[in-house]
């Protein structure tokens, strides 16, 4: 499964019964939950991180992913739009994107 199958997903059940799947259930409490539910996995991830416990933060990654996803589709932010700005970015230094931003 690539990232843009799991948006397509995410997607497809944005209208779903919040009672039978998930993903609509978040997105049925709106983007600030969603929102929510992200920071909440992504400090599981870096906990794990720190531990060094590879198969944990594997998971735990794949949730952040996953949550990420839900977010940007709460706010109707196309995973193709994040795309479209990593690859406007890609050449230029971090530092020097960064400093861009100022």
């Amino acid at each position: 499964m690539t990232l843009s199958d799991l948006a397509a997903t995410i997607a497809a059940r944005k209208g779903a019964d919040p009672s039978s799947s998930w993903t609509a259930k978040l997105l049925s409490q709106g983007p600030e939950k969603c929102a929510e539910k992200f920071g909440e996995e992504a400090v599981e991830a870096i906990i794990e991180a720190v531990k060094g416990d590879k198969d944990a933060l594997t998971a735990e990654a794949a949730d952040v992913l996953y949550h990420l996803l839900v977010m940007l589709s709460a706010r109707d932010v196309a995973l193709d739009d994040v795309l479209a700005e990593l690859a406007r970015r890609q050449g230029t230094s971090g530092i020097a994107e960064k400093a861009a931003r100022s």
